[in-house]
């Protein structure tokens, strides 16, 4: 393996601009490249974080989940009906090309969001237009009343554009410039590598810093060894595998590094491909479900840094139960398998397909096996395929994997964001799902009644959304088209030279409070 100073090297060459250790500069690693910036179809981890210190939203979420504002000067009103929302807006922002922020910006951003952007199931058609009431006053007319809609305007991804950057590109994606209003702006960017400056006109707080580099390493140990090297100040967990991210762990605890961990936001689970044999029969799926021992992968796998999981929505967010699914019982599911024929010689044989790319799903995948040989070995077999992410990514809609295993962060903090995309159907036969968000997430699974009460726990408030949203998740526990694993929080290590690094609500590094240590 390259030393890492050549590594860095040709990613500086990848840049046009050498990557120097310049007084109050702050470099932080991850892994995986970013190929866009454009926030209408971003949606991996390191777009969205680069893009959260690029840009503001117009409400974000402190460390106790408190709806803060930011582009915003008040919290939204909300009209009787619950049809229309006002949002007023701050008058001394602007953009990094000197250009104003108002009304008129935020509006063309949110429109071009609606016409172009691939994350369809961000706004989940609640937006049907926006109103420029007044030069600070934006309004919102709505399809339906919607309880989450204060947590989508939290979304990094409908973070307001200068209209006069992206004239040319109102209809099209932008890839290599951002032009935002957020406390950096970009002065160089590459896949591996992105420069960011203080933004000298920025409405808030400045950085604390005299501005980053976020460069990409191939692998965990190129990463792993920066940091214990000194040669970059910050590290990203999902970047690194599970062995290496729990000796960073156990060396911040005895004061070698300084960790940091932000909310629970990102689960791992499994998808079922529930309208093809075998796995169309639930009471299979249902099988599956029971042979899976989550505590037990969860300390052989993350040394228990991954959290079990027993739910489709992370436990910290309101309205959610923890345990929907049910617990490991082998031998509730050799009964059913028995039920179904098989066992005794005759064992049912599942494809399972794990992330090759993602060291933790092979971990998962190996282990899950061994519980299966364990424990109903005449009964049930798991046999194993590596694929790579971006072709599972590709396939997933078209039915390609009987049993797959992925993970999500919702785009903002609500239960909405998890539920809708994994089980919004909008052409239902049955219990299959021919269009809509459960046929893109790979299952094409619906039942009777699920998408009304998608629609309706999303018009009510406090306890009764609570209990409609526990409904929701009991309903898709029996139909079992979904095993959700674990849950993970996002978790930072920096130099001990450094101030502890701080995650917001929505568990994003706070890029902009980096700093050294005086």
């Amino acid at each position: 393996m390259a030393p890492f100073g050549a590594v860095l090297l040709g990613l500086a060459q990848l840049a046009c601009q050498p990557i120097t250790t310049e007084t109050g500069r702050i470099t932080v690693a991850s892994a995986g490249k970013i190929s866009s910036l454009d926030p209408a179809q971003a949606s991996t981890v390191n777009t969205i974080q680069l893009l959260s210190a690029l840009g503001d939203p117009l409400y974000s979420l402190d460390e106790r989940g408190e709806l803060i504002p930011r582009l915003a000067v008040a919290d939204p009103i909300v009209s009787p009906d619950g049809m229309t929302v006002t949002i007023p807006l701050r008058r001394d922002v602007r953009f990094h090309d000197g250009t104003t922020f108002d009304a008129e910006a935020m509006a063309f951003s949110l429109r071009r969001f609606l016409e172009i952007g691939t994350l369809s199931y961000v706004v989940g058609g609640r937006i049907s237009s926006v109103e420029v009431a007044a030069v600070d006053r934006l309004v919102l007319h709505l399809s339906r009343p919607s309880t989450s809609l204060e947590g989508l305007l939290t979304s990094v991804n409908l973070t307001p554009l200068s209209p006069t950057a992206y004239a040319q590109h109102r209809d099209g994606f932008l890839h290599n410039r951002f032009v935002g209003t957020g406390p950096y702006r970009l002065s160089d960017f590459s896949e591996h590598h992105q420069r960011l400056e203080p933004f000298a006109e920025y409405w808030g707080k400045p950085p604390t810093n005299a501005g980053l580099d976020l460069i990409t390493l191939s692998n965990s140990t190129a990463l792993y060894g920066a940091l214990r090297s000194g040669e970059v100040d910050v590290l990203l967990s999902p970047s690194i595998d599970e062995d290496q991210r729990d000796a960073l762990h156990q060396q911040a605890q005895q004061g070698e590094l300084l960790e940091a961990s932000g909310p629970a936001t990102e689960i791992g689970y499994i998808t079922l491909l529930s309208n093809a044999a075998p796995l169309n029969n639930p009471r299979l799926r249902q099988a599956l479900a029971l042979s899976i021992n989550r505590q037990e992968i969860s300390e052989r796998v993350s040394y228990g840094l991954r959290r079990p999981l027993r739910s489709l929505v992370p436990p910290s967010l309101p309205g959610t139960h923890k345990s929907s699914w049910p617990a490991h019982a082998p031998e509730a599911a050799r009964d059913l398998l028995r039920q179904e024929g098989f066992c005794q010689g005759n064992p049912l044989r599942i494809p399972l397909t794990f992330r090759s790319n993602v060291p933790a799903d092979k971990l998962l995948a190996l282990t899950w096996q061994a519980q299966v040989k364990r424990d109903l070995q005449d009964c049930l077999v798991l046999e194993l395929d590596g694929v790579e992410s971006t072709t599972i990514y590709r396939q997933l809609g078209e039915g390609a994997f009987k049993a797959v295993m992925l993970d999500w962060r919702g785009s903002y903090p609500d239960p909405e964001a998890y539920l809708t995309p994994l089980l919004s159907c909008s052409s239902p036969r049955g219990d299959v799902c021919l269009e809509g968000e459960a046929t893109i997430s790979g299952s094409f699974w619906t039942t009777e009644g699920l998408q009304e009460a998608l629609t309706r726990s999303d018009r009510l408030r406090g306890q009764e959304r609570h209990r409609e949203l526990q409904r929701l998740e009991a309903m898709t526990a029996a139909g079992a088209a979904y095993i959700p694993v674990w849950l993970e929080a996002p978790r930072a290590w920096s130099q001990p030279s450094l101030e502890r690094p701080r995650f917001d609500g929505s568990g994003h590094l706070i890029l902009s409070q980096l700093r050294t240590l005086p």
